[in-house]
């Protein structure tokens, strides 16, 4: 693209107006999209910084220890006013970091459409992209996608951060390692070291501050979730509640804050979902590891790869609340940036869902809740949209052609040159 300025201008104005109206739907759409901002992020870091319970350190915490961070950095930002701007305006910040690496001179073609690609489901997933922890994952990880060839072992420490945060983007870590046993064995050693360097520092950092037996308690709180009403396995329940069935029906659970589904076997099918993630997990990587050991090219393979693995980590997943959602913007922006031919299909795809998803939370989330048809129809479109999704990665992941590795690099070098 030879106009790289007038590429950079128009994309940057794009961003702009996609954050501020993004950050205005926050205010403006029901059910309270920035809910857990106001809520419950500022009650955490408030009293984090008063000196009393300090969540993840003192006491067990649903999220890993880093998303504390950002939680605190807001409470920096208190003179632009309420909590929920100042949290509108870190993302905005983090994303605007990742957004000038990715975007470069605006020269590659590949590089502007990746950036498009980011601003297009930035507004089709709305409010809830940006107001939950989930949304400082993402700059993290696509900056973390985007030195993946240069500078790997930044890489690494970029996704174990964001890891450190919200658990996915280990995801994006299990996909490399797993895409690079051949000739890319040396970027992948380098990935996996960033990471263990960092995560040394996160679990040091915790054990000076005593915090080491709570360490990993968000595993621990998961474990006793039960099916949250929008993942993909509570389809059924909804109908039956909608249906009317006697012990079919939606309830708020007071110490997960979620509204779950309970009907017959709905407890088993939760405790299913743990395996269930593991199983298909397993059998991504291992389809990833072997393609890889045929020699697939490393620009072919880890897109869909990635994109799998992620998208198991919602589908398979029993709590699928709607910011989960965010979590494919990494994986999509890697495939439109390394393979954008190949990509663009899939990635409409992933658009159709985030707007299903905005649709379904906040626009129709009390219908949901109602359990009326509107609500659960649209949600069940969305359901089927994430598996069906799943299941086209797995399959592109499947059709990658072997014994083309000697050009891989050459392929990444040039859909990344700035």
């Amino acid at each position: 693209m030879r106009d790289g300025r007038a590429a950079r201008a128009i994309l940057w104005a794009a961003f702009l107006a996609v954050h501020a109206l993004v950050a205005w739907l926050g205010w403006a759409l029901p059910n309270q999209p920035m809910g857990d901002v106001y809520l419950v992020y500022e009650p955490w870091s408030e009293r984090a910084l008063a000196g009393g319970r300090i969540v993840g350190i003192t006491e067990p915490w649903v999220y890993p220890i880093l998303a504390l961070a950002p939680m605190l950095l807001t409470q920096a930002l208190g003179f632009l006013g309420p909590y929920a701007i100042g949290w509108a305006v870190l993302v905005t910040a983090c994303d605007a970091a990742a957004f000038h690496l990715l975007v470069g001179r605006g020269r590659s073609r590949s590089r502007v459409a990746a950036a498009g690609f980011w601003l297009a489901y930035a507004l089709a997933l709305g409010p809830i992209g940006m107001y939950r922890i989930d949304a400082v994952t993402v700059p993290l990880a696509v900056a973390g996608a985007l030195w993946l060839a240069g500078r790997p072992a930044v890489a690494g420490a970029l996704l174990a951060a964001a890891t450190w945060i919200k658990v996915w983007p280990a995801a994006l870590i299990g996909s490399i390692a797993a895409a690079s046993v051949r000739r890319a064995r040396r970027r992948a050693t380098a990935v996996i070291g960033g990471a263990a360097v960092l995560t040394g520092v996160v679990v040091g950092a915790v054990a000076i501050a005593g915090g080491l037996p709570h360490l990993l308690g968000f595993v621990a709180t998961q474990q006793g979730r039960g099916l949250q009403i929008e993942a993909p396995a509570a389809t059924p329940y909804l109908w039956g509640a909608l249906a009317g069935r006697d012990g079919w029906f939606l309830y708020y659970d007071r110490t997960i804050l979620t509204f779950q589904v309970a009907g017959p076997g709905a407890d088993a099918v939760a405790a299913l979902m743990n395996p269930l993630l593991v199983a298909v997990a397993g059998a991504i990587v291992a389809l990833t590891a072997v393609k890889a050991h045929r020699g697939a090219a490393i620009a072919r393979l880890l897109p869909p790869a990635a994109l799998a693995l992620t998208l198991a980590m919602i589908v398979c997943n029993k709590v699928g609340s709607p910011q989960f959602h965010a979590w494919l913007i990494a994986p999509l922006v890697l495939w439109v940036l390394w393979d954008r031919h190949r990509a663009w299909p899939v990635a409409l795809a992933g658009l159709v869902c985030a707007a299903l998803t905005q649709l379904v939370y906040p626009i129709l989330y009390g219908s949901v809740l109602a359990v009326e048809p509107l609500g659960v129809a649209a949600l069940t479109a969305r359901n089927a949209c994430l598996v069906a999704l799943l299941a086209w990665a797995i399959v592109r992941l499947a059709r990658v052609p072997a014994r083309h590795a000697a050009g891989s690099e050459r392929a990444v070098a040039a859909a990344v040159s700035r």
